[in-house]
């Protein structure tokens, strides 16, 4: 399964930690693991590129986790709900077998 924690702060999308494989198939054939894969690389490399925002984060197999700096733009606050729009839809579609999303306030 894929567990995914979203932090907010005073209303706001700070950051995410996403760690896990969804278990959906084999591996390479994953639909749900490459669906979340995109979402979260293409918000990073979306963030990177249209804002002026400064974020930190650390990568590795199955592993994800990054937050953004004070103050958090409109541009990245989007992107954001964007992500986690596109993430709570593959939950709905795919089930909390394979993907779980909790949220933390920080």
């Amino acid at each position: 399964m894929i567990s995914i924690t979203v932090f907010i702060k005073d209303n706001k999308y700070t950051g995410i930690c996403s760690e896990g494989h969804a278990g959906y198939a084999d591996t390479g054939e994953d639909i749900v693991c490459a669906a979340v894969s995109v979402l979260l690389i293409n918000t990073l490399n979306s963030i990177e590129a249209f804002t002026a925002d400064d974020f930190d984060g650390k990568q590795d197999d199955g592993y994800l986790d990054f937050h953004i700096a004070d103050p958090i733009s409109d541009a990245a606050q989007l992107l954001m709900q964007s992500l986690v729009l596109g993430l709570t839809d593959i939950q709905k579609t795919y089930g909390k077998t394979h993907i779980k999303i909790v949220t933390k306030e920080v």
